[in-house]
């Protein structure tokens, strides 16, 4: 049974790779592979149709979670775009230098993935570049950049990635000790693609002409001045912002504190245009950037989720990570190649496992093993595309191809990981012996 579950997975994951050359939509072999994996699960297993039902129930909850906060946060920027709200920042980026750029959205994306989400961050991003860089191909490039730096600044916050927030809430890792450990190795694994950029990067941002189309607002009206402009692009980011501030206090799930945000900003653009008729307001009105956001992205979301999930019910997972511990023994090789394998598998079931494998009793809170668990899971997802979730939304946004992803940034991805595991192994002891 279990072959035919991975037979399946394999298959699934091949057609999505080559969506292009098929032609056939990636949410589609997606949603069929993961009802596929769980039909198999439900119809060969010897266990009872009640307790798979149980599991999937369970899965599902968590899926949905991370789908409702994935729609929320899309909408949020929507509204936010509808309102011409992020032309207040891109305004004021006046360098016309491609490098120069790619510098500032890296390190803005950085940061404010560690105080928001890599998620979140990648959304706004792509959002802000689409009015930056008019030239499609030059583009490209950039969202595979925002999609390492969202990940990096996510792995050495406690909010930043969801694997990090994992082992912070398990008890696994402290929040002081996960920044000053990891904040470094995660920098590094940010400037090295960069630097190697500087010199290999060709091409314009577009031309002024085509530049023009970011005073559009997204849904292709022309440009004109629209109340409450400065005020919507306020009250969004700070709806962002205080989805992990609601977290922290209520204890709640993240996606209730999104969904919060978004109820503070559907009542604001109600109420923003009281003298427009209703036909002339929806653009304007997060009823409007609901019908914008990309949903089929979403389902590609869900179907990917769904296959993991089958995988960890049967422990087809938990099996591989304990066949890791007996063939390789050295626990630092076994989480890099855990990294390596959360850019093919979601990283969240890849951590749950290890969370399960290895015991606090052997290894303490801020043991060497959870810390760089948590870099490699984060920063590991970069290498393809479909590895994280920022990297899911970005290729949703900008229909990104995953070859072309593979061929352009994966060796960038790869040569940062790698560099920020060396520098976190050799920093490490400095840490631990102070």
């Amino acid at each position: 049974m279990e072959i035919f579950v991975i037979v399946i997975f394999a298959i699934g994951y091949l057609l999505i790779a080559l969506e292009h050359p098929i032609k056939i939509n990636k949410s589609a072999s997606a949603i069929l592979t993961g009802v596929i994996c769980w039909t198999i699960y439900a119809v060969i297993a010897h266990d009872s149709i009640d307790h798979i039902g149980e599991q999937l129930n369970e899965h599902l909850g968590e899926i949905s979670a991370i789908l409702f906060f994935l729609m929320g946060a899309m909408t949020i920027v929507e509204l936010i775009d509808a309102y011409q709200g992020f032309r207040l920042i891109t305004d004021r980026i006046t360098t016309k230098d491609p490098k120069k750029l790619m510098w500032v959205i890296c390190t803005v994306t950085f940061f404010l993935s560690a105080l928001l989400d890599n998620l979140t961050t990648s959304i706004v991003m792509v959002s802000l570049i689409r009015k930056l860089v008019p030239n499609k191909k030059m583009r490209l490039f950039f969202a595979g950049m925002i999609v390492i730096a969202a990940n990096a600044g996510g792995a050495w916050s406690p909010i930043g990635d969801v694997t990090t927030t994992m082992l912070w809430i398990g008890g696994q890792i402290s929040a002081p000790n996960i920044v000053k450990t990891l904040i470094i190795p995660s920098i590094i694994c940010m400037v090295i693609p960069l630097v190697y950029l500087q010199f290999t990067l060709k091409g314009e941002l577009g031309h002024a002409g085509s530049h023009d189309h970011s005073k559009q607002t997204s849904h292709g009206h022309p440009h004109k001045e629209i109340r409450g402009s400065r005020f919507m692009l306020f009250l969004g980011i700070a709806g962002l912002v205080s989805v992990p501030v609601f977290k922290t206090l209520t204890h709640l799930p993240p996606y209730l504190g999104m969904l919060l945000a978004l109820g503070v900003l559907w009542v604001a653009s109600e109420l923003i245009n009281p003298d427009m008729d209703e036909a002339q307001k929806r653009p304007y009105t997060a009823a409007g950037a609901l019908a914008r956001i990309d949903v089929p992205s979403v389902l590609f979301f869900l179907g990917i989720l769904l296959a993991v999930s089958a995988l960890e019910s049967m422990e087809i997972l938990h099996h591989f990570a304990t066949f890791l511990e007996t063939a390789i023994g050295d626990n630092r090789i076994i989480i890099t190649l855990i990294g390596i394998l959360s850019s093919i598998v979601d990283n969240v079931p890849l951590v749950a496992a290890s969370m399960g494998m290895y015991s606090m009793e052997t290894y303490p809170p801020d043991h060497m093993i959870w810390e760089y668990l948590a870099y490699c899971a984060g920063t590991g997802g970069s290498i393809l595309i479909i590895g994280s979730a920022a990297g899911v939304a970005v290729m949703g946004m900008e229909k990104i191809d995953f070859i072309w992803y593979l061929k352009k940034i994966s060796l960038l991805a790869m040569l940062g990981y790698f560099a920020g595991a060396i520098v976190y192994l050799a920093i490490y002891p400095y840490f631990y012996a102070h």
